[in-house]
Order: structure tokens, then sequence, then C-alpha cells
């Protein structure tokens, strides 16, 4: 017999897309989470949820906490029995969601191992990139994905088993330490921001869009960025599209209306105007420079 997981509550929002119980043991669902908001409601059973595929901005709360991120493939959460949670997507996710009953293992199999299974309980953790977590959902999702074998029972015991150990390692409310504030813009945030400033500083890029490219607040992103880069993230992108700008110049093929409307300028006067700021010169100066 079964046991209720979230998928079961949640069917307005929710797409179910393959399922397969485990002997009252772990319940896997292969899930689209739709975009929008999720009704608050409580965790029937604990479960682990990995990204599989889309992007999203995910919002959670639920007894006082509350948890932004920006999503991606691999990215996990945790959802403690007992826990009401309230959630809120950008866009729809594909997600492996790892059911496990409300106890993680038999009191019995914790005792042979000296844990009080009294202490053990789920932290409500999100926004985690934890590789072994990754591995654990692909492993479940191809068993899921392709038909029953001889074997499954034992491997689908073994994974459950070890998951259930990590857990209990690393996320529960007695081991989870959450990372301390973050001084720094590491080098993977910035380098996701600043590959989207690549990708759109033609376009019209605003504070917010790169500040949910780095899972930050504007106030925090804005900050964090100019002591990683010495400018703000106006001027870089300002600085961005003059760069662009002057190689346009060089080749000396566009006219100053094209360059202006192609690198995100708006206007021609405007182009000038940021241009000659920026370099001392105007357009048609640089350009001057190049010409035989």
């Amino acid at each position: 017999m079964s046991f209720e997981t979230m998928g079961n509550q949640r069917r307005s929002t929710c797409q179910v897309l393959g399922r397969l119980d485990h002997r009252s043991q772990v319940v896997i669902e292969r899930r689209i989470n739709g975009a929008g908001s999720h009704p608050r409601q409580a965790y029937p059973c604990n479960e682990l949820i990995v990204m599989l595929g889309g992007r999203s901005v995910v919002r959670r709360s639920g007894d006082g906490q509350n948890e932004r991120c920006l999503a991606r493939a691999g990215t996990a959460w945790t959802g403690p029995v007992g826990f009401m949670e309230k959630a809120e997507l950008s866009d729809a996710i594909a997600c492996l969601h790892v059911c496990l009953p409300p106890a993680l293992i038999e009191h019995s199999a914790l005792a042979d191992y000296g844990i009080d299974a009294s202490l053990i309980e789920l932290a409500f953790v999100g926004g985690l990139a934890d590789p072994l977590l990754l591995s654990f959902a692909q492993a479940f999702d191809g068993v899921l994905a392709r038909p029953p074998q001889p074997t499954d029972q034992l491997f689908i015991d073994g994974l459950t088993t070890a998951l259930a150990a990590h857990l209990i390692a690393n996320y529960t409310i007695d081991r989870w330490k959450p990372p301390t504030a973050t001084q720094k813009l590491d080098r993977r945030r910035l380098k996701r921001v600043l590959d989207y400033i690549d990708a759109h500083f033609a376009e019209l890029i605003r504070l917010d869009h790169l500040a949910d490219e780095a899972c930050l607040s504007p106030f925090h992103f804005a900050r964090l960025f100019r002591e990683a880069t010495g400018v703000t993230p106006h001027r870089y992108v300002t600085n961005r599209r003059v760069h662009a700008a002057r190689e346009a110049l060089a080749l000396d093929q566009a006219s100053l209306l094209e360059i202006a409307l192609a690198y995100g300028f708006g206007t021609q006067d405007n182009f000038i105007r940021v241009f000659r700021k920026s370099t001392g010169l105007t357009p048609g100066q640089y350009r001057n420079m190049f010409r035989p």
C-alpha cells in the first residue's frame, strides 16, 4: 500500500507524468509543477524535489521561513512531512520527486546504527546545488523511464537507504547549517550575469533582470556587483554597448543610426552623447581614426 504525496494534493497545479510506488518505502514521481501560485498545504510525507529541466524563479514560504532562488536543472529542495508550504513559480518546471515516509527510515533500522529516531526531522531547505542529490534523482528517474527489471527491488532499496542516509547526515534540523550571508558575488553567479549582459546588451536590461540571474534582491545585487567589478550594473552595460559600437565603427560599414539601434542606445543623439562621454570622442571622430 502506498502513501499520500504532495502531488496527490496539488492536482490543480501539478501534472504527474510518471509514478512508481515501491513497497510503501518510496514513491517516485516525475511531475510538471505549473507556473503561478501553489496553495499552502502540508507535506503528507518527506520529499526530495530535484529539478530536471526548465528555468524558473521559485519562491517557497512557511512557518516564518522564506526562500527565493533562480532554479535550473539540478536545483533541489526538501519538503519535510507536516510542513505547511506555499509556493510560487514564475515558469513551469519539470521535477523528479522522491517521496519518503515520515520516518525516512524505519526506527528499527536506525537503532541498528545507533541513531535516535526521535531526533530525525528533515529541515526545510531550498535552492540546493548538491551533486549527490542530483545523482540520486537521475538514478530514480532512470528506473521510472525504463521497463521493469528483476533487479529493480534490490536497486531501489539500496538507493532509498543511501538517499535517506545522505539526508539524515546533511539536511535534518539538527545538522543543516544555512550558509552565511554572501559577502561577495561569487565567480559562478558573476559569470552568469556577465553572460546574460553579453547576450542581451542590445535590449532593455533592467536591474531586476540582472538580480534574478544572481538570485539576489536588486539592492544587494547592485552593491555586490559594484564590489566585484568596480562599476555599477548600469555603467557595465553601457560600457559593453560602447565596446560593441567601437568595433562596428572600426569596420566603417553601418551608419550611426544603425549602430545606435543595433546596440541599445535607442537614438542617434543618445548614442553620440554616451559615446563621447565614455571615450572623449564623437563616433565620427572615432571612425575617422580607422580611415586611410
